[in-house]
């Protein structure tokens, strides 16, 4: 953990999106350093934090970004990586590949380069299986089973977390922790809360969410993890985004699949036991509260 003795900077790639807005101020506001990295700057700049305009496909420009840039800093001490294009059909599918897991591979090996051995990043929790149009082995869903990409998206997280793997085993001191973050929700989409009344639309990830707030804070114990080796986190709320019980919405969408846990209340059903168990993980926030902090 930072200390003002002991200075703590950290470069956050994608940092002007929606959950790298909130990783950013949340690690400013708990002591570190942080450094930008994004093709724009954030619509909500925070204090101190200085934006350095980066094309992550590029090798030269990452590894320069992760070393020194002059006037702005002379190097970095772990790396969050959220940039990417961030879901399915918003290019088409090889370029959204080629970006994505160029970006990552680039990321991470200019982390290798400049001795940065602290790296978390944004996996994803298609890589359970989603839309699960196929059913998933067992529920709640876990990190257990063998990763089912469905999308050039979900391959390319696939593929993120392949490289992950051979980073750390060339370097058995190396942290890479992928976060399966679930749908990332902030307190302007919770207007639309619930999905009661067609909760086939949200079957696709079975009614799951995260607040962005509460990724935030998955990012910074993941950082702040003495755990070393390649690590995935299913990353979700402790709630779904419905009113109905889970119970009910599992009888009615996923009647054969084998339940491996008791289905109480609203509960979800991709599992962050993992990360409450290693990483401390327990979320803060729920749309009931609109928001606010719940205290789980």
């Amino acid at each position: 953990m930072p200390s003002p003795e002991n200075p703590v900077r950290v470069a956050v790639t994608g940092g002007s999106g929606k959950l790298g807005r909130a990783v950013v101020r949340d690690l400013a506001e708990h002591g570190y350093d942080v450094v930008l990295l994004d093709r724009i700057p954030s619509p909500e700049p925070v204090p101190g934090v200085q934006f350095t305009r980066v094309d992550l496909t590029d090798f030269g420009q990452v590894l320069q970004s992760l070393t020194a840039i002059d006037d702005r800093y002379d190097h970095v001490d772990a790396v969050v990586h959220l940039g990417a294009i961030p879901a399915p059909g918003q290019v088409p599918n090889a370029a959204l590949f080629t970006n994505n897991v160029t970006s990552s591979y680039n990321v991470f090996a200019a982390a290798k380069a400049a001795g940065i051995r602290n790296v978390v990043w944004a996996s994803s929790e298609t890589l359970l299986g989603l839309p699960f149009e196929v059913d998933p082995p067992y529920i709640p869903v876990d990190e257990k089973y063998a990763v089912r990409p469905e999308s050039s998206y979900s391959l390319g997280k696939a593929v993120d977390e392949e490289m992950a793997r051979h980073f750390t085993r060339w370097d058995p001191q190396l942290k890479m922790f992928g976060l399966r973050f679930s749908n990332v929700m902030d307190d302007g989409d919770y207007g639309a809360f619930p999905f009661d009344d067609d909760a086939a639309s949200r079957s696709f990830n079975l009614w799951s969410y995260i607040d962005a707030r509460d990724g935030a804070l998955a990012v910074r114990l993941a950082l702040e993890s003495d755990l070393t080796g390649f690590e995935a986190f299913v990353i979700a709320a402790s709630d779904t985004v419905m009113t109905t019980d889970t119970a009910v919405l599992a009888e009615e969408f996923l009647p054969h699949v084998e339940r491996r846990a008791s289905i109480e209340g609203t509960m979800p059903l991709l599992s962050s036991d993992k990360a409450r168990d290693l990483l401390g993980f327990v979320p803060q926030f729920s749309w009931r509260g609109w928001g606010e902090r719940v205290g789980r």
